[in-house]
């Protein structure tokens, strides 16, 4: 059994060599754009469907409370941020109200 034990450490440590991770590190799934929404949206506290005001009033409510400067840190702010433009960029109409080149709206 120790032997077992051995060949088998030996291995994962092989594994984490060639591959720059643990074994089972390699079986975890990547998340996908569905969970990363669900996920955005938790942080936010926003709805499906909610509009380009809530999604930006909710991030403006969230950074003020993670900010550095507040207590928390670079990393909870990029992770708000990320959150906010992805739902954003789901958001239907993204590109409605945007100028044209000439600067006159379409």
């Amino acid at each position: 059994m120790l032997k077992f034990a051995i060949i088998l450490g030996v291995i994962c440590l092989i594994f984490r060599w060639a591959f720059g991770k643990w074994p089972w590190e390699a079986l975890r799934t990547k998340p996908t754009r569905a969970q990363a929404l669900f996920r955005a949206r938790k942080l936010l506290s926003v709805e499906d469907g909610s509009s380009r005001e809530q999604i930006l009033a909710a991030h403006k409510r969230v950074i003020t409370m993670v900010h550095p400067d507040k207590g928390g840190s670079n990393a909870q702010v990029h992770e708000a941020n990320d959150a906010r433009d992805l739902l954003l960029d789901e958001l239907p109409n993204r590109g409605v109200d945007l100028p044209s080149d000439d600067g006159s709206l379409d």
